[in-house]
């Protein structure tokens, strides 16, 4: 049954209307759990509710009214057979985007430094198209934005915002001045301005954000490597993010998102 909600939600959403027989079958698909003698009375009357509403809902044609319900009929059935959500049940749409309609900051830039997550990745992918990143550079060793996790996370952002993944490291390049294969592409990247989002760094609120420049967010367990440490120090810095709890520290992903946005309030400003 959770299956085929969750089909039925998703059919709707691509159609943008319910048909009749899918109707039918819904009201018919609680009307059996609302005589399902194994469920609790509590559930029965939850059951009964959204049958209620969700007739209501056809009547007056509420195509959102109806995903909701459905959506809350999902979750009960989950919650009265005793299983739990998982990432790949949520219901989205396929993720096209109108590329024409992208107004990115030119030289907002970042870079994705050996992040492991397919989630991360696409959440970085989201955050970043949304507060205007001109472009994305990855590492050589992070995760594939077209990870089917990453790319359902990042809701069709990976295809929105260009994106282009280094040959060689290129703060070792640098260091070691061994430009191979890539040689250009590694130069190119090198010419602009580096800031790095690190612990230990100045207080987001009082950073000073470049109008042209690239940010670089670092591996979830180890941070930015020494190498691309080295290189934000001797350029732009490191920013950090006050934190006032007992964990002290954020998913990569959600700090990045952080100063994304206090990234784009500056540009927008300047």
């Amino acid at each position: 049954m959770v299956s085929l909600v969750g089909t039925g939600e998703r059919n709707i959403l691509a159609a943008g209307t319910i048909s009749v027989e899918d109707s039918q079958y819904f009201y018919s698909m609680m009307e059996l759990l609302i005589n399902d003698k194994g469920l609790s009375s509590s559930a029965v009357e939850l059951f009964k509710a959204a049958q209620e509403s969700f007739l209501s809902a056809m009547e007056n044609k509420n195509i959102s009214e109806i995903r909701r319900l459905l959506n809350s009929v999902y979750h009960l059935i989950l919650s009265v057979t005793g299983r739990n959500q998982a990432d790949w049940d949520f219901i989205g749409t396929d993720g096209a985007l109108d590329i024409s309609k992208r107004r990115p900051f030119k030289g907002m830039f970042v870079y994705l430094e050996d992040i492991r997550s397919p989630f991360n990745v696409g959440a970085m992918f989201r955050a970043a198209e949304s507060f205007g990143a001109e472009k994305i550079w990855l590492s050589p060793l992070c995760t594939d934005p077209r990870h089917k996790r990453a790319l359902r996370t990042a809701m069709g952002c990976v295809d929105a915002l260009p994106w282009e993944r280094l040959h060689n490291d290129p703060f070792i390049a640098k260091r070691e001045k061994e430009l191979k294969e890539g040689s250009t592409q590694t130069e190119d990247f090198l010419k602009l301005p580096f800031f790095a989002l690190e612990t230990g760094g100045v207080p987001l609120a009082e950073f000073k954000f470049p109008p042209h420049g690239i940010m670089i967010a670092g591996s979830e367990e180890l941070g930015v490597s020494p190498g691309a440490l080295a290189a934000a120090d001797a350029s732009l810095g490191r920013v950090s993010i006050t934190t006032y709890g007992v964990k002290g520290s954020l998913n990569v992903s959600v700090a990045f998102g952080i100063v994304m946005q206090a990234w784009a309030n500056y540009l927008i400003h300047i």
